[in-house]
């Protein structure tokens, strides 16, 4: 066969590895869910901004190039002047680059928020995508605990305003000045001992994985998994272990709050980092937060690599089945704390920033799980049909969508093949359409309508046996003037709104 017969192969059509596709229910439960957080976060006085999907990648500090291409962890490309960009892995980064850059013109302190896609070069896995949303918040210039403490509290409110009830959420809060302080206070202190601090940290991590005795393998020599894997330890003995344990086990920070002073005491960083915890913990239960909604809690261990303060972290405590069918408490759904470096790194001088980030998507399949999104039905338009192709019968039809859509009642004229009529009620149903407008010619004559109301002629349809009954039954059926369109449309419409709430009563 010549070239030139050869048929031309079909693109086959594939989503990349780590992204999915969203449909409208959750495009829709999405809109809804950042609306609510906005209107939190603007109550508080914060500002919207927002930044590039693309940074160079220098500026984001993590991951930089190597001779041919930056490291994993971030997707990456080189402009034509030989310079690396890399897509945002985070929202923090590029803040700081924004302020920097903008420094002079920036009202300091700085109160802002923004939401956007995130993107991680990193394999993916179930829950684990390599693009997501994530809805920040960020006050830049404000050195005080003071400012972690409102975090701390605009975080709280957030959960309730997403209709999370008190008692299904917590605040947990830590410092990783105290962090710090233990780690000297047993020995662990100076560059010296900066990986094995590294490693200790992560252990104190896996608390809720592994449980105090999984922690203590990971703590010492280290840990066999199920499977046979060995993860090496941290190589403490048992007296460093005693300690570290007691820090993470802290349940009670106000029975244990001398206890821990007395561990860090004669480090400085270590006793600064409690007198922090204790003015926050006075903060917001001054402001009425009592330990039920922020609570101080030593186990909190995030952000190892750039936090240098409070951190804190929403953790939803009910159930919810896995995937497995086993009942598990849902986790952190977002969190943050102070980085006053990150600004610094541009600018040469201390800039100090406390924030949090929301991670979107876990929240929402949270809040599904609770029944607390798309409960707000989307009603599918009202159709209006086509039953003649000439000028003026289209524009009629056009005129009655128009003045539907002017009135806020969602419509649409049919757009496909118009001279199979019975394609358009198809259309229509599998839209799930409420109400189809029909003209023909006689009506059109007459200067009327039909209004067709499918939802009520679908459950009609189940009980009629023959066409009499079916003739009779015209109550699916209006016919009103082209004047009385929209107000016919709106009563019929609200009927079924009523007939929905009865049923769901």
């Amino acid at each position: 066969m010549s070239e030139k017969n050869k048929k031309p192969q079909k693109l086959k059509a594939r989503l990349p590895r780590g992204f999915v596709d969203r449909e409208a229910h959750d495009i829709r439960a999405v809109n809804e869910m950042t609306s609510k957080i906005r209107e939190v976060y603007e109550r508080y006085g914060f500002d919207p901004v927002e930044t590039p999907l693309f940074e160079y990648t220098d500026a984001l500090g993590k991951f930089l190039p190597d001779s041919d291409r930056p490291n994993e962890g971030v997707f990456s490309l080189q402009d034509d002047d030989d310079q690396w960009m890399s897509l945002r892995y985070d929202l923090t980064a590029p803040l700081a680059r924004h302020v920097a850059e903008n420094f002079n013109e920036i009202q300091l302190p700085y109160r802002t928020y923004r939401a956007g896609y995130v993107f991680r070069n990193e394999k993916p896995g179930p829950g684990r995508f390599r693009q997501f949303m994530q809805f920040d918040a960020d006050t830049v210039g404000a050195p005080g605990v003071q400012a972690d403490a409102e975090m701390c509290m605009m975080m709280a409110d957030t959960m309730e305003a997403l209709g999370i009830k008190r008692g299904d959420y917590v605040i947990r809060v830590n410092n990783r000045k105290v962090l710090d302080g233990v780690l000297e206070a047993i020995g662990l202190g100076g560059d010296d001992n900066a990986a094995q601090r590294l490693t200790v940290l992560r252990a104190m991590d896996k608390l809720d994985k592994f449980g105090p005795e999984g922690v203590k393998l990971l703590l010492g020599d280290g840990r066999k998994d199920e499977s046979g894997d060995f993860t090496k330890g941290a190589g403490l003995n048992a007296e460093q272990i005693e300690k570290v344990l007691f820090f993470v086990g802290i349940q009670d920070y106000a029975a244990n709050a001398d206890a821990l002073a007395q561990l860090v005491a004669g480090t400085s960083k270590g006793e600064e980092g409690v007198a922090e915890l204790n003015m926050i913990g006075g903060l917001v239960t001054s402001a009425g937060y009592d330990a039920t909604r922020i609570k101080i809690d030593p186990s909190v261990v995030r952000g190892l690599e750039y936090y240098t303060g409070p951190v804190y972290e929403a953790e939803l405590t009910f159930d919810v089945t896995n995937e497995k069918g086993e009942k598990v408490v849902f986790g952190s759904v977002g969190g943050g704390g102070r980085y006053d470096g990150l600004v610094s790194r541009f600018m040469g001088q201390p800039v100090p920033a406390t924030g949090f980030s929301i991670g979107v998507s876990r929240l929402m399949t949270a809040l599904k799980n609770l029944g607390k999104l798309g409960q707000d039905e989307v009603i599918a338009p009202v159709l209006v049909t086509v039953m003649d192709g000439d000028v003026e019968s289209m524009g009629k039809y056009q005129k009655f969508t128009q003045e539907l859509r002017a009135a806020g009642i969602r419509a649409e004229m049919y757009q496909g093949n118009w001279k199979k009529f019975g394609n358009q009620l198809k259309y229509a149903d599998r839209r799930n359409c409420p109400l189809a407008i029909i003209q023909g010619g006689d009506e059109r004559e007459k200067g009327e309508v039909q209004i067709k109301d499918l939802i009520e002629g679908k459950r009609l349809s189940g009980e009629i046996e023959d066409n009499a009954a079916w003739r009779e039954a015209r109550v699916a059926q209006e016919v009103v003037s082209e004047t009385d369109l929209v107000a016919k449309v709106r009563d019929m419409l609200e009927a079924q709104a009523e007939d929905r709430r009865r049923a769901n009563s």
